[in-house]
């Protein structure tokens, strides 16, 4: 494994190339304010109307017609949503951009499973962040960054690997490190996180620790403080200081549970349909299911997460931690 810090990357070639950001969300935003307070010259692609415009030049960032900023740049970041990439690439950046231009990716889903097939004349790159948008501009700001993957999918120009590497360290990712990955080893990985620890695992898991308490006659917000509040703190525990030392810093009785019970919850049953999933992503199946069905479980299942106990009582408590927000 390659892990590249600012001294081992090339800084160079954006010193002379506009960088088109195509989206103003949470990356959009950060990666253009870390781009232009690293000196590179950015311009945000948003449509005349667009809700995020105004955002945007009040962030005294440089905007144009989506378009006409592809135009006038040599590097395009796709930081549109997924789902929306595909379009995005065949009705305005294949029109658009220069021959010899570049397509900068932070998620590998839409070239790993062959939603866009860019122009062979186009450098293809991925700058991954290893964190969201907020912890992306927040840690930059900081003058240090989140760690990145970074792969090259196609080097038309034999230029595509000083792009990825000048971009990674514009965007503060050299203080933390940069790995060598490829599209595949991104897309499947994040996707098998998602799925498994960060969203599907963390949010089941908490949700059902939460209803087994409550069901048991324990107060709901006893249960919303055991079960959900306190994850933060073990999570960001985790992250400074590694597992072991973790359970070595708790009490000798939270140990003992975790040796003993935590594999009952998590178990073999658990890493078998760990497995699952993962073949399910690898194979392709995952994501011929989403086609199929998104458009009916997102709006069902935020309706029962809206209306489920948890997050009434959350709501409530949340209002008498403001600095939960500021945080």
């Amino acid at each position: 494994m390659t892990i590249l810090y600012n001294n081992d990357l090339s800084r160079d070639a954006l010193a002379s190339r506009r960088v088109c950001v195509l989206g103003f969300g949470a990356q959009g935003r950060a990666q253009a304010l870390n781009l232009r307070d690293s000196g590179i010259d950015v311009v945000v692609g948003l449509r005349e109307g667009s809700s995020r415009r105004d955002a945007a030049l009040a962030e005294g960032l440089a905007v144009e017609e989506p378009a006409d900023a592809i135009r006038s740049s040599h590097v395009v970041v796709v930081l549109v949503p997924d789902v929306a990439q595909p379009e995005v690439y065949r009705d305005v950046i294949a029109p658009s951009l220069r021959e010899g231009g570049c397509l900068v990716f932070a998620h590998g889903f839409a070239i790993q499973y062959g939603r866009i097939e860019p122009r062979a004349d186009l450098d293809v790159v991925m700058v991954a962040p290893m964190g969201i948008g907020e912890q992306v501009r927040a840690i930059y700001a900081r003058g240090a960054g989140v760690p990145a993957l970074l792969a090259v999918h196609q080097d038309a120009t034999g230029e595509a690997m000083s792009i990825a590497q000048s971009y990674a360290t514009a965007n503060g990712h050299g203080h933390a490190g940069v790995i060598m990955s490829s599209f595949a080893e991104e897309t499947e990985t994040d996707l098998f996180a998602e799925q498994a620890v960060l969203c599907g695992g963390l949010h089941h898991l908490v949700t059902m620790a939460f209803e087994t308490l409550v069901e048991a006659g324990y107060q709901p917000e006893v249960a919303y403080f055991c079960c959900l509040h306190e994850v933060r703190y073990m999570a960001e525990m985790m992250q400074r200081r590694g597992i072991s030392r973790v359970r070595e810093s708790i009490s000798d009785i939270a140990e003992y549970g975790d040796y003993t019970r935590g594999p009952r919850v998590i178990g073999e049953e658990s890493r078998a349909a760990m497995r699952a999933a993962l073949a399910e992503i690898r194979d392709g199946r995952f994501t011929r299911e989403l086609d199929a069905r998104v458009n009916d479980v997102l709006p069902e299942g935020r309706r029962q997460a809206r209306e489920h106990l948890l997050e009434e009582v959350g709501a409530k408590l949340r209002a008498g931690m403001p600095w939960l927000d500021e945080d």
